[in-house]
């Protein structure tokens, strides 16, 4: 069954109105973009081959998730970066952390949308606490049955 993101009651996104404020008899003007040829498209696959992102879907799964999940690489970075005060610490449970928290976000968060922010203690230099960006987004035309994907990133990330 392919997934429609639009109807999938997901979480609420953050601090985006639902409609815009305003008339409701506002006319849609056509887009910018809309007769325009593409020239170049970059898909998650490549992202996934290249490093720009790191598949995480395995870890994901054993935390509650259903879909592929990937980092990217700057999230990913901040995972790696284990400071030398918490010896203690490994990349597998930051990785923990920082999916089993997403998951947590998930599902205490109102239905909608397809963007959330969250926050969890992961210490990285003189910082304690990281707000990280979860979005779904339809995968790629080879994701079975147009299967839905998770990607976590930094919040000034697209």
């Amino acid at each position: 069954m392919a997934a429609n993101l639009t109807t999938l009651p997901l979480f609420a996104a953050v601090g985006t109105p639902a409609t815009p404020p305003g008339d409701d008899t506002m006319e849609a003007t056509p887009s910018l973009w809309e007769d325009a040829d593409v020239i170049y498209t970059y898909s998650r696959a490549q992202a996934l081959e290249d490093g720009v992102l790191v598949d995480v879907s395995d870890t994901a799964r054993e935390a509650g998730f259903k879909w592929p999940v990937a980092l990217t690489s700057a999230v990913w970075g901040l995972i790696e970066d284990i400071p030398s005060s918490k010896p203690w610490q490994s990349v597998a449970g930051r990785l923990w952390d920082a999916l089993y928290m997403a998951f947590c976000a998930i599902k205490c968060a109102p239905h909608g949308g397809d963007t959330l922010h969250y926050r969890l203690i992961m210490h990285h230099g003189r910082h304690t606490y990281v707000t990280l960006k979860l979005v779904t987004s339809p995968g790629d035309a080879g994701e079975p049955a147009g299967e839905p994907v998770v990607t976590i990133m930094l919040p000034e990330e697209d």
